[in-house]
Order: structure tokens, then C-alpha cells, then sequence
């Protein structure tokens, strides 16, 4: 039985984000339900490492005095799963735009993927998405992208400690990844498709660990509200 105190002191919550919410949108949630619960007028809720809308998975909520330890929680190493689309492009490098360009794939064998995958080992040199909340010049890189306007975009460098081909079904290549923080999968997966002479994008993302956390220990967000009530 969690109290108010208790989430004003401090909660370390594990969400399974679901599909098509902001990982905003969840943070704004559960903060309205903690406040509605034990009617709290003010309280500091937070979230460590933001999850696209199009990626499911674990998202760390920290509320009261636990959002102090959200950089150290976002600093940590995390894992991925999720499948790249072989043989076309998009804008964002996912989903949320359409497919732009398409590429020859009839070389590409199952080998030629698997031996791929070592050029991404390492501290590697990678480059942001322009559809992402990355800020240059006091906005955000989606807002130039959404008006057209060219930017240019520097490399970080970011590292992958792990990345597995987990199946291969035709064009869809299912992968782990297990990467440093700052690292975008969009941008592996639009590299990816280069480094096969070709093309890819991101058409499925799952967040699966971060540091210790597992989602398999995550609730869903109306699990936790469901607990809350219940309380």
C-alpha cells in the first residue's frame, strides 16, 4: 500500500509504454492520476529516457525526490528489440512518414546481414534522425523537418555493445540491441540498410531493458492506475 508521502519522497515506477503515446503523454498521466488519487496539488514526476510514440516498452518514471536520480538512470546501458524493413527508405527512418525510396535487395543474403552487423560493433559515428527532438539552434530537428527546411545535422559518437540478427523473414530482419545512451535504432536501422547496399527502415521498436530494469518487471499504465485506485 503506497501512501502519498511515499510518492512524494520518492517512486521508481516501471511503465510498459504502449504504441502511439508520447512518452510526455505518460509522464502527464500518471501524474494527474497520483494527484487525483491522493489529492496532491503539486508533485514532480519525470520520465528517464524518452520512447518514441511508435516504440513500446520500458519507460522509468521516477515522482518526488527520485526525479534527482533521473540522468544517472538515463546514462545507463539499454537494450532494444525490434525489426528493420529491408529495401526501402522513409524520412524519419520509421513508420511515422512514408516510404520514400526503395533499393535493390536480390543480393542480399542471409550471411551477407549477419556479417553486416560486425561493421556496427564499437564506438561508432552516428547521425541523429532529422524527425527527432534532437536541438539545434533553439529548436527541436523535427520542426525543421516538418517545414521542409534543410539543417544540417553533426554526428555523435555512440556506442553498441551487442546487436543480433534474431530471425531474418524475407525483407524483415528482427534484431537485439544493446547500445550506449544517445543512441538512435532509426538511424541503425537506416544505416543498416546502407551498409547492405541498399535501403532500410525502422518498422517495429521495443525498449526492453535499461541498466538492471527489465520490462519484464514494467506494469502497463492502467495496471499501475488500476493499483493506485486501489490502494
Amino acid at each position: 500500500m503506497k501512501t502519498a508521502e511515499d510518492y512524494l519522497t520518492g517512486q521508481v515506477l516501471l511503465i510498459d509504454k504502449p504504441l502511439n503515446w508520447t512518452s510526455f503523454q505518460a509522464v502527464n498521466k500518471l501524474r494527474w492520476e497520483i494527484r487525483q488519487a491522493f489529492n496532491i496539488k503539486k508533485i514532480k514526476v519525470g520520465h528517464a529516457g524518452t520512447l518514441d510514440p511508435l516504440a513500446t516498452g520500458l519507460l522509468i518514471i521516477c515522482t518526488g525526490k527520485k526525479t534527482k536520480e533521473i540522468n544517472t538512470f538515463q546514462a545507463q546501458v539499454k537494450e532494444y528489440t525490434g525489426t528493420i524493413v529491408l529495401g526501402s527508405t522513409t524520412p524519419s527512418f520509421d513508420l511515422e512518414t512514408e516510404i520514400n525510396e526503395t533499393f535493390p535487395t536480390d543480393h542480399i543474403t542471409e550471411e551477407l546481414i549477419h556479417q553486416t552487423t560486425k561493421q556496427f560493433i564499437g564506438d561508432i559515428e552516428q547521425f541523429p534522425p532529422v524527425f527527432s527532438a534532437v536541438k539545434k539552434d533553439g529548436k527541436r530537428l523535427y520542426e525543421f523537418a516538418r517545414a521542409g527546411e534543410a539543417v544540417e545535422i553533426k554526428p555523435r559518437t555512440i556506442n553498441i555493445s551487442e546487436f543480433e540478427i534474431t530471425s531474418i523473414e524475407n525483407l524483415n530482419v528482427n534484431f537485439r540491441v544493446v547500445c550506449s545512451k544517445g543512441t538512435y535504432i532509426r538511424s541503425l536501422a537506416n544505416d543498416f540498410g546502407k551498409a547492405l547496399q541498399s535501403g532500410g527502415h525502422l518498422s517495429a521498436l521495443r525498449r526492453t531493458k535499461i541498466g538492471d530494469f527489465n520490462v519484464e518487471n514494467a506494469v502497463s499504465i492502467e495496471a499501475f492506475i488500476s493499483q493506485l485506485n486501489n490502494n
